[in-house]
C-alpha cells in the first residue's frame, strides 16, 4: 500500500516568484493561511494630466506585501499602495473585510468567513463602491485576491465588510508596462511525498541549505531523489525486477509581462508563463511492462508554491502547482540497463496580441549525455522522468505544461537468408516531450475570453544514445 506523507513549509511572505518544486520535511504550515495580508493599501492619485504611461518594475514582493488599490473606471485614481489589510474573505459569498489594524500574530484566532456587519457602527470609508483590491494571499484567499467592491455592507469587529466580484488586472495596471522574469524562492514549495523513498534537498542565499544533497545543490535550486519499483511482466523471473531512480533539480522562475491601453480596455500585449534551468540523471534496469498495455503515470511528489511578484504597486499573486512523477509503457519482453543525464533550459506559456488573442509559446534545449546503455532479448521500453506544472493568477489557472524526458530501448530481431541464426538489433533513445495547454482563466488579464482551452502544441525531440547487436548473435552493442 503506498504510503502518502506530507510534507509543508512556510511560505515566504515575498518569495521570489515561479513554478516548482518543494521545501523541507515536518515543517509548519504556511502562515499567510493564519494571518491577514499585511497592505500598504494604494490612495488613489490623479492620473498624468499628460497621459504618460509608466513602465512599471517586475520583481519579488518585499516581506510586507503591500495591497493595492485603484478608483472606478474614469476616477483618475491610479493604483496606489495602501495600509489597509484583507482581513478576511469568503470565497462563497464573495465577501471581504478590509482593515487597517495591525495584522494577527501567529497562533492568534481568526476566521476566515466574514463577521455579519454591525448597523450601529460608523462606517470607516477604508473602501467605495467601485475600488479594485489587489491582496496578497490573506485569510479565505490563500491564493491572493483581485476583485472590485460592489458594495460596502458595514462595519464589523474586524474591520469593513464590502460585497465584491472579481476584477481583471487591466483594472489595476491600465496603460502602464511592465515585464520581468523573477525566481522561484526553492524553500516557499510546500511539498506532498506521494512515495516513501522520496528526498528533497534545496539551498538559497545566505548558506542555507536543507536534505541530504543541499550542499552541492546550487544556489535557487530545488532536487528531488527518488527510487520506485515499477511493474514488470506476469512471467518474468523474480531477477528481472525494475526499477527507476533518480533526481530532479529545477530552478524555476515565473515570467509576467503586460502591456497596458487602459483600465477598460483589453492590454496591448500580454505574457505568463513559467521557465528555468533543469538537471535529472536516473536510470531504468530490470524487465519493466505496463499491464494494462498503456503507459502507467507514477506520481511520486505533488509542490505547491504562491509566489508574490511585485509589479509596480500592485501584487501579483502566481500559483503555481507540479506534480513529478516516473512514466513506464513497454510489452515486458525486453531486459535494459540504461542511465541518462539531462541537463538544459525550458520555456511554457502564453503571449496575447490584438491581432491573434492567446497563442502559445514552448521551448526547450535540453540536451543528453549517455553513460551506460544495454538491451537484451527482443521487445520495447519506454521511461520518463517529467513534471506536469500549471502556472496562473489570484486561483485561476492560466497555462498548464508537461515535460516529459524519456528513455527508450527496443530491440528487433530479423531472420536471416540461408538458414541463418536470426539477428537481433537493440538501440537507446533518449528524448523529449513538451506539450500544455492554454486555458480561458488567462482573461484575468482583461483580455477577450478563450472560450476553448488552446493546445500549447507538443515540442518532440529524439536522440540515439547508443545501439548494437545482442551479445550471443553477433558484435556486442555499444555501452
Amino acid at each position: 500500500m503506498r504510503r502518502r506523507t506530507r510534507h509543508r513549509r512556510s511560505l515566504l511572505p515575498a518569495f521570489a516568484v515561479t513554478t516548482l518544486f518543494l521545501a523541507a520535511a515536518c515543517s509548519a504550515p504556511a502562515p499567510h493561511a493564519e494571518q491577514p495580508a499585511a497592505a500598504e493599501q494604494l490612495r488613489a492619485t490623479p492620473s498624468p494630466s499628460d497621459g504618460t504611461r509608466h513602465s512599471l518594475t517586475v520583481a519579488a514582493a518585499p516581506a510586507a506585501t503591500a495591497t493595492a488599490t485603484a478608483g472606478p473606471t474614469g476616477s483618475a485614481r491610479r493604483a496606489h499602495r495602501t495600509t489597509l489589510a484583507v482581513s478576511s474573505y469568503d470565497g462563497h459569498t464573495r465577501r471581504a473585510v478590509i482593515t487597517d489594524r495591525p495584522p494577527h500574530r501567529p497562533g492568534q484566532a481568526n476566521s476566515p468567513t466574514p463577521s455579519a456587519p454591525s448597523p450601529t457602527s460608523a462606517p470607516s470609508h477604508q473602501a467605495t463602491v467601485g475600488d479594485v483590491i489587489a491582496s496578497a494571499p490573506a485569510p479565505g484567499a490563500p491564493h491572493g485576491l483581485l476583485a472590485k467592491v460592489t458594495k460596502v455592507l458595514g462595519e464589523t469587529d474586524h474591520g469593513t465588510e464590502v460585497q465584491t466580484e472579481p476584477a481583471t488586472l487591466n483594472a489595476l495596471l491600465g496603460d502602464d508596462t511592465a515585464r520581468g522574469g523573477v525566481p522561484v524562492d526553492p524553500s516557499s514549495f510546500a511539498v506532498d511525498k506521494l512515495l516513501p523513498d522520496v528526498k528533497v534537498s534545496w539551498s538559497k542565499a545566505g548558506d542555507v541549505h536543507i536534505g541530504p544533497q543541499g550542499a552541492k545543490v546550487p544556489l535557487g535550486s530545488l532536487r528531488l531523489d527518488v527510487r520506485a519499483q515499477v511493474p514488470t511482466a506476469a512471467e518474468a523471473p523474480a531477477s528481472a525486477t525494475a526499477s527507476v531512480d533518480g533526481f530532479v533539480q529545477v530552478a524555476p522562475q515565473v515570467d509576467f509581462a503586460y502591456g497596458g491601453t487602459g483600465t477598460d480596455a483589453a492590454p496591448g500585449s500580454a505574457y505568463l508563463g513559467v521557465s528555468g534551468r533543469w538537471t535529472s540523471g536516473w536510470a531504468v534496469r530490470g524487465r519493466a511492462a505496463a499491464a494494462t498495455g498503456t503507459p502507467l503515470r507514477i506520481p511520486f511528489a505533488k509542490l505547491h508554491a504562491d509566489p508574490v511578484l511585485q509589479v509596480g504597486p500592485v501584487p501579483v499573486v502566481v500559483n503555481l502547482d507540479l506534480t513529478c512523477y516516473v512514466q513506464i509503457s513497454g510489452d515486458g519482453k525486453v531486459t535494459v540497463d540504461v542511465e541518462q543525464s539531462l541537463k538544459g533550459g525550458f520555456t511554457a506559456g502564453g503571449t496575447f496580441a490584438p491581432a491573434k488573442g492567446w497563442t502559445p509559446v514552448s521551448s526547450s534545449d535540453l540536451s543528453s549525455t549517455p553513460v551506460h546503455a544495454s538491451v537484451t532479448s527482443a521487445g520495447n521500453v519506454k521511461t520518463a522522468l517529467g513534471a506536469e506544472a500549471s502556472v496562473g493568477l489570484y486561483g485561476t489557472v492560466g497555462v498548464t505544461a508537461d515535460l516529459a524526458p524519456y528513455l527508450r530501448g527496443e530491440a528487433t530481431a530479423s531472420a536471416e537468408s540461408g538458414g541463418a541464426a536470426p539477428q537481433a538489433d537493440w538501440a537507446v533513445y533518449g528524448g523529449l516531450d513538451l506539450s500544455g495547454t492554454l486555458r480561458f482563466q488567462l482573461s484575468v488579464f482583461g483580455t477577450p475570453i478563450i472560450r476553448r482551452d488552446v493546445p500549447l502544441g507538443t515540442l518532440h525531440r529524439e536522440w540515439k544514445l547508443a545501439g548494437g547487436t545482442l551479445p550471443g548473435q553477433g558484435a556486442r552493442g555499444s555501452r
